[in-house]
């Protein structure tokens, strides 16, 4: 019996899309390819690098953080990690560490929080403003430490303003003002970024929220409880792992205001670090890099989850 030519047509139109759709996906697969190998051609230069210069030392000082030298030394276990947390300079560097972290990683999101919002409202002017918070992040280190040597200063310029006034002269940074004068200048130099992430995040919450808050009669308060606030948790854990990240590089500005010595309230792990270095004590200094690294990676990825919990 004879097929119909209605049926027959049918066959023939499927034989024909299975074949271009065949055709279509091998295609797709060697673009794909093509295009990934190529990528990966680009990405080789810099991935050699990160295994040269941070990866391979990295590994390295892992390895002599249980060893008792570097050259031609024996394995120990955890025995530079017992008398690391036994040594007094280690455990100051790392409580006045936790400290800093404490006080300026949250200031540094109420800040920048309160001074997103203002701008948000300000209509003239606004990216004046923000330019305004912005500059410290494009001011070099060496121009900036100078401002502040030159402002905090037993002889400076600070102290000068107040001796005209009668008061007498304060140590800025020998005495227990030094912490919050570091604070300070953590948060001059990184409020602007976390500014920025907060204004782009009041950006993202619709206006809709708003409009029917103002219909049912809420309040101010309720606003920035009810809507605002929750709308920016995801922002404020990633600006808050950023705070994190930069407050360990206040280093470089501590060590070039007061040197490798600092008042004890600001000596960090990092002086300890360098300290160790200069001295050209390796075991110490390799677990001490040891203890920090695992610190920084507990602590953000706890903050990641966190950030990825409440996006979902």
């Amino acid at each position: 019996m004879k097929c119909p030519e209605s049926y027959r047509t049918r066959q023939l139109f499927t034989l024909v899309n299975k074949t271009m759709l065949s055709g279509l996906l091998k295609k797709k697969a060697v673009k794909s390819s093509s295009f990934l190998s190529q990528g990966f051609i680009f990405v080789l230069p810099g991935f050699f690098g990160f295994c040269i210069f941070f990866l391979f030392p990295f590994g390295l000082s892992m390895i002599y953080a249980f060893m008792d030298k570097p050259i031609d030394g024996s394995f120990i276990g955890f025995a530079n990690f017992s008398s690391l947390f036994q040594n007094r300079a280690y455990i100051r560097g790392l409580v006045n560490t936790i400290r800093f972290i404490g006080i300026s990683a949250p200031l540094n999101l109420i800040f920048p929080l309160c001074i997103a919002i203002l701008l948000k409202r300000i209509i003239k002017g606004r990216k004046w403003f923000s330019l305004v918070f912005l500059i410290p992040l494009v001011i070099p280190c060496g121009s900036m430490v100078f401002f502040w040597k030159t402002l905090f200063s037993y002889e400076g310029a600070l102290n000068g303003l107040l001796n005209n006034f009668g008061i007498v002269k304060v140590s800025w940074l020998d005495s227990f003002i030094a912490l919050p004068v570091m604070i300070f200048i953590f948060l001059w130099k990184n409020c602007g970024y976390n500014m920025v992430l907060f204004l782009a995040g009041l950006g993202n919450i619709p206006k809709d929220y708003y409009e029917a808050a103002w219909m049912d009669n809420a309040s101010s308060f309720q606003v920035l409880t009810r809507i605002t606030l929750p709308c920016l948790l995801p922002t404020g854990i990633l600006a808050l792992i950023m705070s994190v990240i930069n407050s360990f590089k206040i280093f470089r500005e501590i060590y070039l205001i007061t040197g490798s010595y600092p008042r004890e309230n600001i000596y960090s792990l990092q002086h300890f670090m360098n300290n160790m270095f200069a001295s050209l004590n390796y075991p110490k200094l390799t677990s001490a890099t040891a203890v920090l690294v695992i610190m920084i990676v507990i602590l953000t990825q706890f903050l990641l989850h966190l950030e990825r919990k409440t996006a979902s």
